[in-house]
């Protein structure tokens, strides 16, 4: 064992000798040429990765073949062997020895256990293991796992190999003593020189020849050339796959190593050493055969005798089968002669040789007993009851054959009779068509009608007679046709015949249809003759109708004659219709055919003849058909003229009766009624008059035209213009005595309406009610005023009456006496206006009166409020409340003066209303004095403390203004001034109350103005103070917050800051206490506050300013932050979506998870500009002396890290889920391929027979088309395999899956040949049972 590790560590010595020589030849090549550097490393890299992958090949059929003991294999070696599992029993399988159990599970150190495991037997092996763990099989780590592999080979494959030679017998090395084994096998053999594991075997020589050296049957040595070392290869390996049983480890387009041309040799010598002992027993077991070959040899003979007899039977057999007779009777006869030939001399030999058969079967069957064997039988079908039967069947077939042959001969003798039959009838039906072709060849028709319908008929009866003898030549051709289906041997004469008896009868048909052209031809021509004579004779009849003079008596004669002409024309319409047919059918007979020689009945040129003559008839007759219409519609035109004046004349004589009434109507309804009657008269004649007009018009116009009736049109005109004037006049007469009538009986109806409105308003303005409070009054006020604005308006109405009356007739006025009616209604309406007036002026006293009393309660009431308040109200001790105090003094005043200005209304009131002479004279004047005298008791004798505060709080307030105003005690000696003019009966008691205000107005004045100085002096001063000690402690605290080193922790501990409002404080101090220097007070204690304050304002403005750069500052270093940490939050919870393993285990999910996935790359790129300003941002921040600078700095970077992460990562799961999705794709197109494919098999297992010929060609067709459809789907599965492929070359994820779902279906090697050519041999099974 240690030798094999040394063997082992002395290749790596030498691959790594050979490496830092070409190293070495690198450098110098890299001190040349760099571009030729660069190459010639590439392809070192590509020839060892070569190298590796086929190492990795190799090892890895190896590894299956050991591994397929126990029905167990690997896809990829560094993959497969990092759980240990598959290493466990491979192990167990080359050891024969049994390891420990492997440990259940998938996790890393399950793994870490079995490879331990194995590496731990190894140890127990002696097998020396360098460098390498349990954790780099588990690692998959490539140049360790092809160590351990080779290290195994080593092991349990090349470490017995011993070779002794014939010199001496010294042991060899495991690797030196195969390749002396190889060398020893393959000397002798042309170009073959083995002298290593690498080059000596390239040109597959060396393979061949160990194999031949074995199995020289297997290999025709000779035929090889060295040149064409892939066939050689190919050969070689495809043999010892076949033939040997062995793996093809290699494949002939590989480069391989010693390592990997070591294991495959290996294969050769264990294989080659077996077959050495096997060889050795065959030799023993060949001499026991021996003894059998000479009765192999008699059975041989045997069944080669009974081969033959059987096939010459079953020949024999065909041939008598045989019912393809000789077609004519001569032949037949010499068939029968053949027959009889072989019954008496081919039959006979060939029973000689069945007995012969017989005797030699019991030979050997006692030969064999004789040598205590066992005794032959021959196998089925060739024993000598199988040869009877076979005999047995000719013998049959020879019976039916002697039948068939004379039933054959009796058929042949009756289509020798049924022919002769044929040429006799044949020959008769020839001459009868001859005959009658002659017959119909005739044209003798005659020249009229008549003579042509005989002729027709006579041609009838030919062709009836024709037609009966078509059934003799269809029994002619019935007869051929019979013959021809019998197969007759000189059917093509018989054809012949029957051809020209069907060709003379065609003719004859196309002679007699021809002549039936003909015929019917010259029958058109005659019956368009017969119909034009018809035609002319009616067009003469009605030329006679036509040229009548009779053009109607009366109107209604010409209406009849109208109507008939009217038939007339439309029989000559239809005539039309007629003659156009017949010309029509005239014309195609007519008809020159240029350069064609066609059957012509009749010269064309007569035709042409009558067509024109009947055409000048026909124009002719429709001329005078047009003509007579004219003349009937004058003769219409006349007679209705007539008829109209008539009828005009009618209706004006029975209006004249009306209109000659005399009645008028007795009221007005009945004459409004009359009027309206003779107005729709008027518009009845109005509308008569058009239609007059328009007659006479019509009328006028005849005369001028010289219509034959013009004296008699002239006569009638005049007459009917004269009445219909005296009918205009009458009508007009009517209409002024309809008017005037209407006119009186309006002015009566009237009249009488203005007496009745009179009676309702005399009793409306008569009334005495004047109401009993101000509301009730005004209600009749307004209703009062309603009335009089209708009494004033009712002046037009009786205007309009006195205009009426004067558009009357005189006479009519005199015998109505509308005068007298007129002065009555003017006085009654003059005597209505007095009344209304006389009313309102009452109204308007009473109104005056409760509006006075109604004023003076209210006045009072409001004395009586103020006296109350005024009474009550006490002296306040707060400026507080002297202010409120002041303001109800300040409102009371104009109330007051609103108070006075009612009372005056009222006085007013009172002295009209008595000037007036009201009844209530002594009320008003009573309710008067007494209004007057609460007025100036109120104003003017209230009490002497009440004046004196009043004053005292109007003095102060207006003190504190500034003003020396004193506009309440002039209001009130304006007021006491006032009243004594109006009153001067209250001059004592004013005077009196107004010398004792103006005395405590001037001692009040003097004594207030001092305390209300004071007490403004004081309040300016407190004012001052307090607004210092506002601002200090103001100072005080913003000193403190300066002080502070909270800048906030977030944007929310920002504050708006108030300097601006607390300097105009302080400016405004300066004012105030130059205000109070200028009084005089404590100058010093002021200017000292004053300028403590400015100067602690000043001293705080610069360290406030830089705080507030602080705090700019603080609030963007926050906003930053938040910024920052609102983007990391946004790219932590899209992480999990970009790094998840979730790819899907459909093809919809996976189309799902792409659409998600695409969303979030968009919304990444959104975020893009976000992220771009937030690290434009950090530069300027970083920059500044922030004390979190090494913070923001690491979240900073956390941001830039997280960032290209997820970008990253959604790139990488758009790439997985693209591998994804070619995975599910394929995986649902294998699903349907595997379905597809197991629907055919049960299809094709499928029993199902058809039960006739038709149904077995239709299931035939079926199976055509599904075996195309076989055929054109494996295009589909050689795609789905080479994706197969591509997924698996390309080291896809899923290529495990796709590997084994590819097996199953179509991508595995040998898969397409196990499910789609067995699904082929089906087919081909299954059309050939169709079939």
């Amino acid at each position: 064992m240690t030798t094999v590790a040394a063997e082992y560590e002395h290749m790596d010595i030498q691959q790594q000798y050979q490496d830092s020589v070409n190293n070495r030849w690198e450098e110098e090549w890299d001190n040349e040429n760099s571009s030729a550097r660069l190459f010639e490393r590439s392809r070192i890299k590509a020839l060892a990765d070569e190298r590796e992958a086929v190492q990795k090949k190799t090892f890895t059929k190896w590894v299956n073949s050991h591994l397929s003991r126990v029905s167990c294999r690997i896809t990829d070696l560094y993959m497969d062997l990092r759980d240990g599992r598959m290493l466990i029993k491979l192990l167990e399988v080359l050891s024969g020895e049994r390891l420990p159990k492997p440990t259940k599970g998938r996790m890393r150190i399950h793994c870490l256990e079995n490879v331990d495991k194995a590496l731990q037997f190894l140890k127990e092996q002696r097998v020396h293991l360098e460098n390498m763990g349990s954790h780099d099989i588990v690692d998959g780590n490539h140049r360790l796992t092809l160590g351990l592999i080779w290290t195994i080979i080593l092991r349990f494959q090349i470490q017995d190999i011993s070779v002794e030679t014939e010199d001496n017998k010294e042991k060899r090395s495991a690797k030196d003593a195969l390749l002396l084994w190889c060398q020893m096998k393959t000397a002798g053999y042309p170009n073959v020189n083995i002298h290593n594991f690498t080059t000596s075997w390239r040109d597959g020589m060396a393979f061949n020849a160990l194999i031949h050296k074995h199995r020289p049957d297997l290999i025709d040595f000779d035929k090889l050339k060295k040149s064409n070392a892939h066939h050689n290869l190919q050969n070689a390996f495809n043999l010892a796959e076949q033939h040997l049983g062995l793996t093809k480890l290699l494949d002939p387009e590989d480069h391989p190593d010693e390592k990997s041309v070591i294991t495959y040799v290996v294969t050769y010598y264990h294989y080659f050493s077996k077959m050495k002992a096997l060889k050795v027993e065959g030799k023993r077991i060949g001499k026991v055969l021996d003894n059998a070959i000479e009765t192999e040899k008699m059975i041989e003979k045997y069944e080669s005798l009974a081969s033959d007899l059987l096939e010459w039977i079953e020949q024999t057999i065909i041939i008598l089968n045989n019912r393809k007779f000789a077609n004519s009777l001569v032949g037949v006869q010499q068939q029968l002669q053949a027959f009889n030939t072989y019954r008496t001399v081919e039959k006979p030999p060939k029973f000689t040789e069945k007995g012969n058969l017989e005797v030699l079967l019991f030979t050997i069957q006692s030969k064999m007993r004789a040598n205590n064997q066992k005794v032959y039988m021959p196998r089925e079908g060739k024993l000598i009851s199988d040869i009877n039967k076979a005999w047995e069947r000719l013998e049959k077939a020879e019976h039916e054959r002697e039948l068939a042959l004379r039933t054959e001969l009796i058929r042949q003798e009756k289509l020798e009779q049924l022919a002769r039959r044929f040429d006799r009838k044949a020959a008769m039906r020839e001459t009868w068509l001859s005959e009658n072709q002659r017959l119909v060849s005739q044209d003798n028709f005659g020249f009229d009608l008549q003579a042509v319908e005989a002729a027709t008929k006579k041609h009838e009866a030919i062709e009836t007679d024709i037609t009966a003898y078509e059934e003799r030549v269809q029994a002619v051709v019935a007869v051929a046709r019979e013959l021809e289906t019998e197969n007759y041997h000189d059917i093509k004469r018989i054809a012949a015949r029957k051809d020209n008896v069907l060709r003379l009868w065609e003719y004859l048909l196309e002679l007699l249809k021809a002549r039936r052209q003909r015929l019917e031809m010259n029958l058109g021509l005659q019956r368009v003759f017969q119909e034009m004579l018809y035609i002319m004779d009616w067009m003469d009849e009605m030329k006679m109708l036509l040229l009548s003079q009779d053009y109607g008596k009366h109107l209604l004669g010409v209406e009849d004659l109208l109507q008939k002409h009217a038939l007339v024309e439309a029989d000559i319409g239809i005539q039309a219709d007629r003659v156009k047919a017949v010309n029509a059918n005239a014309q195609k007979l007519a008809v020159d055919d240029e350069g064609k020689k066609s059957y012509k009945p009749c010269d064309p040129q007569v035709i042409r003849d009558r067509v024109a003559h009947m055409e000048f008839c026909y124009q002719e007759l429709t001329q005078l058909a047009v003509e007579r219409r004219a003349r009937l519609e004058e003769s219409r035109r006349l007679w209705k003229f007539f008829w109209e004046m008539a009828e005009e004349e009618g209706w004006i004589r029975e209006k004249e009766q009306i209109l000659s009434s005399d009645d008028c109507g007795k009221d007005l309804t009945g004459a409004v009624r009359l009027l309206s009657q003779h107005r729709a008269l008027e518009d009845e004649m109005s509308g008569r008059a058009g239609h007059l007009q328009h007659t006479v018009r019509e009328g006028q116009a005849m005369a001028d035209a010289g219509h034959f009736g013009e004296d008699k049109i002239r006569e009638r005109i005049a007459d009917i213009q004269a009445q219909w004037a005296a009918l205009e006049q009458l009508a007009a007469v009517r209409k002024k005595r309809l008017e005037e009538a209407c006119s009186l009986h309006q002015f009566q109806a009237d009249a009488d309406d203005v007496d009745t409105w009179t009676l309702d308003a005399l009793r409306i303005v008569s009334t005495a009610d004047v109401g009993h409070d101000e509301f009730s009054t005004q209600a009749l006020v307004k209703k009062h005023k309603d009335a009089s604005a209708e009494v004033a308006s009712y002046r037009s109405v009786i205007d309009a009456l006195h205009e009426q009356a004067q558009s009357l007739p005189p006479e009519q006025v005199q015998a109505a006496n509308v005068n007298e009616r007129l002065a009555g209604i003017e006085e009654r309406y003059k005597e209505v206006s007095e009344l209304s007036r006389l009313r309102k002026q009452a109204l308007q006293d009473a109104l005056a009166l409760y509006k006075m009393f109604s004023e003076a309660d209210a006045c009072e009431h409001w004395i009586d409020e103020k006296e109350l308040w005024l009474n009550s109200m006490e002296i306040p001790e707060k400026l507080e409340d002297l202010e409120v105090i002041q303001h109800r003094f300040e409102s009371l005043e104009p109330e007051m003066n609103n108070q006075a200005s009612r009372v005056a209304v009222v006085n007013q009131i009172a002295r009209q209303l008595i000037h007036s002479g009201h009844p209530s004279e002594k009320d008003i004047k009573a309710q008067q004095d007494k209004l007057n005298t609460r007025q100036v008791i109120a104003f003017c004798a209230g009490d002497k403390c009440i004046f004196k505060f009043c004053c005292i709080i109007n003095i102060i307030f207006l003190m504190l203004k500034g003003t020396t105003n004193c506009i309440v005690i002039s209001a009130c000696l304006q007021e006491g001034k006032q009243l004594v003019s109006e009153k001067p009966e209250t001059e004592a008691v004013v005077k009196e109350k107004l010398a004792a205000l103006q005395k405590m107005w001037t001692e009040l004045e003097t004594t207030t103005q001092t305390k209300a100085q004071c007490l403004f002096d004081a309040n300016k001063a407190e004012l001052f103070t307090q607004s210092c000690a506002d601002l200090d402690k103001w100072l005080v605290g913003l000193e403190g917050q300066i002080q502070s080193d909270d800048y906030g922790k977030d944007l929310t501990s920002m504050l708006e800051n108030q300097v601006e409002v607390r300097q105009r404080e302080v400016e405004e101090l300066q004012s105030q206490a130059h205000v109070l220097r200028q009084e005089g007070k404590d100058t010093d204690e002021v200017d000292g506050r004053r300028k403590e304050v400015e100067l602690k304002f000043k001293e705080l403005l610069e360290p406030l300013q830089k705080r507030k750069d602080f705090l700019m500052a603080s609030r963007e270093i926050h906003q930053f932050n938040r910024d920052m940490e609102d983007e990391i939050l946004w790219v932590e919870e899209r992480m999990p979506i970009a790094t998840s393993t979730d790819h899907g285990h459909n093809l919809q999910t996976v189309q799902l998870l792409m659409k998600k996935n695409q969303t979030l790359q968009k919304e990444i790129q959104g975020h893009q500009p976000r992220c771009d300003d937030i690290f434009e941002r950090s530069q300027s921040i970083l920059k500044a002396d922030s004390p979190n600078v090494e913070a923001i700095q690491a979240r900073l970077s956390d941001l830039q890290q997280l960032w290209s992460l997820i970008i990253q990562e959604t790139e990488k799961r758009h790439a997985r889920l693209e591998e994804a999705h070619k995975a599910q794709q394929y995986y649902f197109d294998a699903a349907e391929a595997e379905a597809w494919m197991s629907e055919q098999e049960l299809y094709m297992m499928s029993e199902e027979k058809a039960k006739d010929e038709q149904s077995s060609v239709a299931m035939l067709k079926k199976h055509q088309i599904l075996e195309q459809a076989v055929e054109d789907y494996a295009e589909t599965v050689h795609q789905l395999s080479k994706t197969s492929r591509g997924l698996v070359a390309a080291n896809h994820p899923e290529r495990y899956r796709t590997h084994l779902t590819t097996g199953k279906t179509v991508g595995a090697p040998g898969a397409w040949s196990k499910r789609v050519v067995p699904i082929l041999l089906m087919s081909n099974g299954r059309g050939h049972k169709v079939q």
